[in-house]
């Protein structure tokens, strides 16, 4: 496992430099402003079709991460409507760079709301969207109405799509402080994750500032949180499939974060 592919999520301006100066053959960045509804921008000089030639040419996998607004679970009609329009944005962004995926986040319902309603408007979701590259949707950390905090609810989302033409190009990205925060057992939560979806295409590895089941969703670096190290390393070994950090700091730092996790595996 010393060979497995680590990575780390970069600035979004110079990406192939980004993962050169960490030697890293796969990054992942945000194509425009997470927070913001007004669509993917790609920074690096030149463009697309420029930043596609640069990484093929430098042999650099990116991943996407699609805004963090995306909630295409919701009720509520002035949220999810833009949240669709916003994911195929991104999607055909992903595509024109060539990028490996598009990883969003599950979304969640109104506290009122049936959550089938949300797995439902998962499964409408992914018929409306036309993906092109891998849509790989991630666990997250916080909210009892969240569509992929608990196991049961992501067991909900995986069986609404199952149906969804598409549902062949939906994969799942595990994020260890997610799991962590939002109280699933790391001991287990490799083998309970593809009980339920049959595929685990990404770890998001990081480790948690705050206690399990805690519902903050608050990185940090390997070894400074409070997930047990072994077991923060033994999810990784376990899924074995490519790896971004998301831990604090510039090159540096996630050079360190690479080193500390490769010692482990």
């Amino acid at each position: 496992m010393s060979e497995l592919v680590i990575g780390a999520h970069v600035d979004q301006t110079d990406p192939i430099a980004e993962a050169q100066a960490r030697r890293a053959p796969v990054v992942q960045m945000f194509l425009g402003d997470p927070q913001g509804y007004k669509g993917p921008e790609v920074a690096y000089a030149g463009g697309a079709a420029a930043l596609r030639e640069a990484a093929a040419a430098a042999g650099v996998g990116i991943y996407v991460h699609a805004p963090y607004i995306v909630n295409v679970a919701t009720t509520n009609n002035r949220i999810r409507i833009p949240s669709r329009k916003l994911l195929q944005q991104h999607m055909d962004a992903a595509a024109e760079i060539g990028a490996l995926g598009l990883i969003v986040h599950g979304g969640h319902v109104n506290k009122a709301d049936d959550p089938a309603k949300g797995f439902d408007n998962w499964r409408k979701a992914v018929e409306a969207t036309d993906i092109k590259v891998p849509l790989l949707i991630e666990n997250t950390a916080g909210g009892d109405n969240a569509m992929t905090r608990y196991l049961e609810r992501i067991q909900g989302v995986w069986d609404a799509i199952g149906s969804a033409e598409g549902a062949d190009q939906v994969g799942f990205c595990l994020d260890t402080c997610h799991a962590h925060a939002g109280g699933n057992a790391l001991e287990s939560v490799v083998e309970d994750v593809r009980a339920i979806t049959g595929r685990i295409d990404l770890v998001h590895a990081n480790d948690s500032r705050d206690d399990f089941d805690s519902g903050a969703d608050r990185h940090a670096n390997f070894g400074a949180g409070r997930i047990d190290p072994d077991l923060l390393a033994s999810v990784v070994r376990d899924a074995g499939a490519p790896v971004i950090c998301e831990t604090p700091g510039g090159a540096d730092e996630h050079v360190a974060d690479f080193a500390w996790l490769r010692e482990r595996l």
